[in-house]
């Protein structure tokens, strides 16, 4: 290595070493830096939290102590929220049997309509003309049913009369052009919207119409319409359930409704005689539901529910089906949508024609189940009875 090489190499070491002192130094003066600005914004802080004046809370006014609510406020206060929470289970329900509702339908809506009617000869029985033909139907909802075939059902049952329950309907919402020709038609709300219900269609006019039973804790649900004719009152009816989740209902059901509305019936029946139809809610017998044994604490199949029954068809009055079907099994006009009961024929009978004694000898056959009909989770049931 020449002299002039040597030194050009010991220049350049040394400038790369004052570069990087001078680099050392510009980062500690940076680091320097950065500390004293985080200390003057942290004092910064500090003054103003100390010219930042002091607020005190004023103290929580006490509330003034309230009075021990009576036993009878307490009791109806329960009462209300009893009814609370069975209305509350009860939408429930019916929120749930309408989405099975659904499944069921979309299972069967490839091969077969909403109402099947194709296995049901609605030629049979026959009505002369000095008969009537009265159909009773709970159709789950009356704007439901109308988009699943009603209509064409009731052209092809054609009945003098037919009365619907749980219609779920205000009046003001019915539409004359989706009605069968032909009816007259008259319908009930309860005062609790989308609840309840009921309705009849006529062809051959009443000489008068009733709503109610004349007793407001029990008419603000819609239950009762009654047809007056000459021979005799055709009573609609949809008894309330004792409870869907719970017997909450039962005593009401029982002590209550039960009571009044047979006066009312017993009335009636002072001065011509009764068709009482609709779903009265109950198994009458251990043959009217398919499961009696685990069922004896449902609603519909209570010890209570049956005494009652029975008491009323005590005083004169005839279960028209089991009149002609004393033993037959299997025979029901229910089937819950939950597992698909009625595919399996799961049920229970709980729509009725009970009839007056004294007005049998005009009742000629057994009335009639249309298990084929769809629409609902209840089938129409049918009675033909004589004029004369």
């Amino acid at each position: 290595m020449t002299g002039r090489t040597k030194k050009l190499k010991m220049d350049e070491e040394e400038n790369l070493k004052k570069e990087e002192e001078k680099k050392k130094a510009t980062k500690d003066d940076s680091e320097t830096t950065s500390e004293e600005e985080k200390e003057e914004e942290e004092e910064t802080e500090e003054e103003d939290k100390k010219r930042k004046p002091t607020v005190k809370k004023a103290p929580a006014k006490k509330a003034p102590a309230k009075k021990a609510p009576t036993k009878k406020a307490a009791a109806a206060k329960k009462k209300s929220k009893d009814e609370d929470d069975e209305e509350e289970k009860d939408e429930e329900k019916e929120d749930e049997e309408e989405e099975e509702e659904e499944k069921e339908t979309k299972k069967t809506k490839a091969t077969t309509s909403s109402v099947s009617i194709a296995t049901d000869n609605f030629d049979e029985p026959k009505v002369e003309e000095n008969q009537m033909k009265v159909i009773s139907w709970n159709v789950a909802g009356f704007k439901s049913v109308l988009s699943k075939g009603f209509t064409e059902y009731v052209e092809k049952e054609n009945p003098d009369v037919l009365c619907l329950q749980e219609t779920k309907i205000s009046p003001s919402d019915i539409k004359k052009d989706q009605m069968p020709k032909g009816y007259e038609y008259h319908f009930i709300a309860a005062d609790k919207k989308g609840h309840h219900g009921t309705g009849v269609l006529t062809k051959k006019k009443p000489n008068a119409i009733t709503f109610g039973i004349g007793i407001a804790k029990h008419d603000n649900e819609g239950r009762v319409i009654t047809l007056e004719y000459d021979q005799f009152y055709i009573v609609n009816t949809y008894i309330p359930n004792a409870g869907t989740k719970g017997l909450q209902r039962l005593d009401y059901r029982i002590k209550e409704w039960d009571v009044d509305f047979q006066a009312y019936l017993e009335k009636l029946n002072a001065t011509k005689p009764i068709i009482w139809c609709g779903d009265l809610n109950v198994a009458h017998t251990e043959i009217d539901l398919k499961n009696p044994k685990t069922n004896q604490k449902s609603a519909g199949f209570t010890i209570e529910e049956r005494t009652s029954f029975s008491k009323f068809l005590e005083k004169g009055y005839v279960d028209s089906y089991r009149h002609f079907n004393p033993g037959k099994e299997g025979s029901y006009t229910f089937w819950s949508y939950m597992g698909g009961g009625r595919s399996k024929n799961v049920g229970w009978r709980l729509d009725y024609f009970v009839v007056s004694e004294r007005l049998m000898d005009s009742v000629k056959i057994s009335p009639f189940h249309r298990t084929s009909v769809m629409g609902s989770d209840h089938c129409p049931i049918g009675i033909v009875v004589n004029l004369n």
